[in-house]
């Protein structure tokens, strides 16, 4: 295409560059900083130490742990390759900055956190196990639901982004319209992130919390505090538009909130027992999900939906984040440093004479 037709067809259009010297508002470049903090790598943490533990499981328990593992893969990848990149596009072209950090937790998401249940998958399983699990969650009713209820939100949303960029696709799109479909995209994000995870994080909790399978508790926990600031930004985001709309349609839409949760709650209930009723946690896990939603909608600015209920204290142990016995061969804890490194030098080789530090 010639220059001076792309020119015509960008004529209305302003490119500017992302200012980092100044703050696009009072949170983001916070949530910039934790994330750039709290960055590591699935190589980091070697799970060999695992293994023994692992082989003396009964195979029930096996299932259970692995079916949730791979639960939790479905989610992370269509919330990294769809969910995420969706809000980005969705934000307004002037706030780059809330754009990096969208981006940012986007690959975190499929490059980090997926990779790192296929790295526990590769370490426990045999390849024909591995399979036999994607196979089972590929073919479980509530898993599909469940996503078709979150990757539904994010489609409308993309649609409407699209429509608003380029008019010439259809009808231009009602302001009221897309930021009513941005709040629910962002909603099913926040519902993703800081609950619907939460019922496949609980068995490598309950078996962290007594100091069992200890890498792969490490990755979980590295994992969780992820998803936590995930769902804390993008539930700030949700609060901006959600406070723009007048008190009538906050209403209404309040109602389609609480019919939401209580649809995906409804699927997460059933794919929750036919993989923990095996191992007699159903119900201990249906109340830590419970305590999880009631995050998820404090996260969104609202008050807890369910009735408080004590969460079984030994997946609370699971989930302090003190920091344990680390080193960077094995576990990589929150209180982990990075190697601080300098290139080598002639003289990092000449072993008669004293060493000059430059």
């Amino acid at each position: 295409m010639l220059l001076k037709e792309i020119e015509a067809k960008s004529a209305v259009r302003h490119y500017d560059g992302a200012n980092w010297n100044e703050n696009e508002d009072n949170f983001t470049q916070t949530f910039y900083e934790q994330n750039l903090s709290q960055f590591w790598r699935p190589e980091d943490i070697s799970l060999q130490p695992d293994l023994n533990l692992w082989a003396t499981l009964p195979q029930d328990v096996r299932k259970a742990y692995s079916q949730n593992l791979a639960v939790l893969t479905f989610l992370d990848t269509y919330q990294g390759d769809i969910g995420m990149p969706v809000v980005s596009r969705s934000i307004d072209d002037r706030f780059h900055q809330r754009k990096a950090v969208l981006n940012f937790m986007a690959a975190m998401e499929n490059a980090v956190h997926a990779k790192s249940y296929s790295n526990i998958f590769m370490t426990y399983l045999q390849n024909d196990e591995i399979d036999e699990m994607f196979a089972w969650t590929e073919n479980n009713k509530n898993m599909q639901r469940l996503l078709a209820l979150i990757v539904g939100y994010y489609e409308d949303l993309d649609r409407l982004t699209y429509k608003r960029r380029y008019d010439d696709l259809g009808t231009p799109v009602d302001s009221l319209e897309f930021d009513v479909a941005q709040w629910k995209a962002m909603v099913a994000s926040v519902f993703l992130e800081s609950c619907l995870f939460y019922s496949g994080f609980y068995y490598p909790l309950y078996f962290y919390g007594q100091g069992k399978l200890m890498q792969a508790g490490e990755i979980i926990n590295l994992i969780l505090r992820d998803e936590s600031i995930h769902g804390l930004y993008v539930g700030n985001l949700a609060m901006e538009i959600y406070n723009k709309f007048d008190k009538s349609l906050q209403a209404e839409l309040y109602q389609w909130l609480t019919t939401y949760l209580d649809e995906i709650y409804g699927e997460e209930v059933e794919l929750i027992e036919s993989i923990y009723d095996a191992v007699d946690l159903s119900h201990d896990v249906k109340i830590f999900v419970r305590y999880n939603a009631n995050k998820a909608m404090m996260n969104l600015g609202f008050d807890p939906y369910f009735d408080y209920e004590e969460v079984n204290p030994v997946v609370l142990n699971g989930l302090n984040t003190e920091t344990k016995t680390m080193d960077n061969f094995s576990m990589k804890g929150n209180g982990y440093q990075k190697m601080k490194s300098e290139s080598l030098q002639d003289d990092d080789f000449s072993f008669d004479a004293p060493r000059i530090k430059r």
